[in-house]
């Protein structure tokens, strides 16, 4: 929910505003952990390495706030320990508030062994968008990664093939889900166009990705090369 006192883009300008039982901590994101054993659990085991936790969606949604610098060392506990086991990434994304605030990376975990879901997330500097990246511990993080490199600029330390993903390869303009990007993108909508047009297929994808879902016994074709003439 957003503050209903103002209007338009000043209501939103501040992030969320969260509803629920709450008390003021240190980073000033704090409810009551009883009810979700891992939060329990993060709270005892790294101390001070995390940092705030809140509860959304009617208490079904338990998020917590854990140093950058430990992110892998803390979602590798949270994926190994027997009473916890989130075996399953389904999704990390980004978050601009704008304002100079700091970027955050957001995970998006369940265990299916505990029917349990965690929503853990970092704080970034915008002077400091670096953090590791955590595919040796789900191999799904690797195009999640990148997706959050491509369109907000963040880099993700000993990522095995970090490069864009939605954006042409040899992309300048920026990261397009920045506050600070222009809405109307830095060039016009024919000029973009035309230098999508331009790309090449093999400078954005290599062959193993090119040859998915192909038949392996057929050529592997670019799209639209093998039957234009025929």
């Amino acid at each position: 929910m957003f503050d209903e006192t103002k209007t338009g883009l000043d209501a939103v300008e501040g992030g969320p505003q969260l509803s629920g039982k709450s008390t003021d901590s240190s980073s000033g994101k704090m409810d009551d952990p009883d009810g979700h054993p891992s939060v329990i659990a993060l709270f005892s085991q790294f101390g001070d390495a995390v940092s705030g936790h809140r509860v959304f969606a009617a208490g079904t949604q338990h998020v917590v706030w854990i140093d950058s610098a430990r992110n892998l060392e803390i979602l590798r506990w949270l994926r190994e320990q027997q009473d916890h086991q989130y075996d399953m990434i389904s999704d990390i994304t980004a978050v601009d508030y704008g304002a100079g605030r700091p970027i955050e990376v957001v995970y998006q975990l369940f265990s299916t062994v505990h029917k349990r879901a965690l929503r853990v997330r970092c704080e970034l500097p915008l002077n400091g968008l670096e953090i590791d990246s955590i595919v040796e511990l789900w191999s799904a993080a690797n195009w999640l990664e990148r997706e959050v490199y491509d369109l907000f600029g963040v880099t993700f330390r000993k990522h095995p093939d970090l490069r864009r993903i939605l954006m042409p390869h040899d992309y300048e303009e920026g990261h397009p889900l920045r506050k600070d990007f222009p809405l109307r993108g830095r060039f016009s909508r024919a000029e973009q166009t035309r230098r999508a047009l331009d790309q090449s297929v093999e400078h954005s994808y290599i062959a193993e990705e090119m040859d998915l879902g192909r038949d392996p016994q057929q050529a592997t074709p670019i799209i639209g090369t093998k039957d234009r003439d025929e």
